[in-house]
């Protein structure tokens, strides 16, 4: 029977907050180094600009909705060459496979928005009210002026980086210096405001309040990434075998890198106190680890106070185990990283690049596509001729007006007898497309009474475009009808 003085169990526990420590080494700075480019790649991007000719936009990454265009430096993608955008988007996932297969969640720890912006958060944090102890008091203690005035401060801060997350976002889909100006007028689209406030508003809420808890309840990845991973991947660990049994370390006294009986690891907690996941590495793999390695620059800080050899928490794989506890030297980090999973992944994943890097230097300069006009099929002329309609249209992708010439030839790619190619309002068969733009031409092929053409049913024939300037040709097929039908 139950006892009611008894409380039942909770099912929810309220989320006890996280201040990390701050921490110097090598894995901190690499990650200072990667969160300086990545903002900055973020943020500048959008006022670089990048001249393709006076009829074009000159910024240099823009992302064109109105006009169904992506810009990226001198690539120019159209709507119909979106393969281009779905190739890359695989590419991005077989090379975040690659990288969890040989180094874990590299990607969470180094390079994810959640970790740059929250890092970015927690320093300013760090800023304002101080080191970890520092924000712990202020935490516990009761509201008072100095305690509004530090949140009010940090919160400042906060609101301010946000609003520059949104608004940097927006200056991707339309001219940045454009939009500055309209935004600071009060004349911009509602959507660009719309757009801002949702995700500052999200930028404040994940990097400021709810951070580990995007990575470990919203995100899916944690729940995945193991799919990736084997006994060969590299991720941080703690090394048990040598750090137990753990407990403060006295004057003199020997452990067991020394011979002793006790462990390296003299319970400082440092690996606890800078992970920003709020876990203790030392209880072994978790879901919530994003493999930052801030545990490791903290525990090797640890062990040259002591005089101890660092390595105690590392990088390591769960294959070299064995190995390490009978005292043997574990694999070189060539013999993790290259091995049938990653090679695979790197195999797929360099194949998908070359192929959109030819596809991209193959593609034409400009594209065509015949529609034939089936009200009626053909019209019989005054002299017998029969004449057949189409739709022919022509997309220019290039900087400059170019002119095309237009040209018809037949199944065995002669031009056929009899048979005359003539343009609507146009005297010759040439018509001028402005650039980065598509022209329809209504396009009429007529062929003579007593030619083959008008007395079969149905022929194929190639329509040929051709660009004045340069020479170039493409050409599509289409049928041309005659009276037999």
């Amino acid at each position: 029977m139950s006892n009611p003085d008894i409380d039942p169990p909770r099912l929810y526990a309220a989320r006890e907050p996280i201040f990390p420590r701050k921490v110097s080494g090598w894995f901190r700075n690499l990650k200072w180094i990667i969160m300086a480019l990545a903002l900055g790649v973020y943020y500048i991007t959008p006022w670089i600009r990048w001249d393709r000719g006076p009829s074009l936009p000159d910024q240099a990454v823009l992302i064109d909705l109105a006009n169904r265009r992506f810009y990226f430096f001198w690539i120019e993608i159209w709507p119909h060459e979106f393969y281009f955008v779905a190739g890359l988007l695989v590419m991005a996932g077989l090379g975040l496979f690659l990288f969890t297969s040989a180094l874990g969640r590299v990607w969470c720890g180094y390079a994810c928005p959640q970790t740059v912006w929250t890092d970015l958060f927690l320093l300013t944090e760090s800023w304002v009210e101080g080191d970890r102890n520092a924000r712990l008091r202020l935490w516990n203690a009761p509201w008072n002026l100095r305690k509004l005035r530090l949140r009010m401060t940090k919160w400042t801060l906060w609101l301010g980086i946000s609003l520059a997350t949104g608004g940097a976002w927006i200056f991707y889909f339309t001219d940045a210096p454009t939009l500055l100006g309209n935004l600071l007028a009060g004349q911009a689209h509602p959507v660009a405001y719309i757009t801002m406030g949702i995700l500052t508003a999200t930028t404040f809420v994940f990097g400021g309040f709810a951070r580990e808890q995007i990575c470990v309840y919203a995100c899916p990845w944690p729940r995945i990434q193991a799919a990736m991973m084997d006994e060969d991947t590299l991720t941080v660990a703690y090394r048990d075998w040598r750090g137990e049994p753990r407990g403060k370390l006295h004057k003199g006294e020997a452990t067991r890198s020394d011979g002793g009986a006790k462990g390296d690891c003299i319970d400082c907690m440092a690996c606890v106190n800078v992970c920003p996941m709020g876990i203790d590495i030392r209880d072994g793999q978790q879901l919530e680890c994003i493999t930052c390695a801030l545990c490791i620059d903290a525990c090797d800080e640890v062990m040259d106070k002591i005089g101890k050899p660092r390595g105690l928490i590392d990088y390591m794989a769960l294959r070299d185990e064995a190995a390490e506890r009978a005292g043997d030297a574990p694999k070189s980090l060539f013999k993790h990283v290259l091995r049938p999973r990653t090679i695979l992944y790197f195999t797929l994943w360099s194949g998908i690049g070359v192929a959109l890097v030819v596809a991209l230097f193959l593609r034409s300069p400009f594209d065509l596509n015949v529609t034939p006009v089936r009200n009626p099929l053909y019209v019989t002329m005054a002299d017998g001729a029969i004449r057949n309609t189409y739709a022919l249209r022509l997309r220019n992708k290039q900087g400059s007006e170019r002119d095309f010439t237009v040209s018809v030839a037949g199944p065995d790619g002669t031009v056929p007898q009899g048979v005359a190619v003539t343009l609507e309002g146009l005297p010759d068969a040439k018509v001028s497309v402005p650039a980065d733009s598509t022209h329809t031409q209504r396009v009429y092929i007529t062929a003579e009474n007593d030619s083959a053409l008008a007395r079969a049913g149905q022929t194929e024939l190639t329509l040929w475009v051709g660009d004045a300037t340069d020479g170039r040709k493409t050409h599509i097929g289409t049928v041309f009808h005659g009276r037999s039908e």
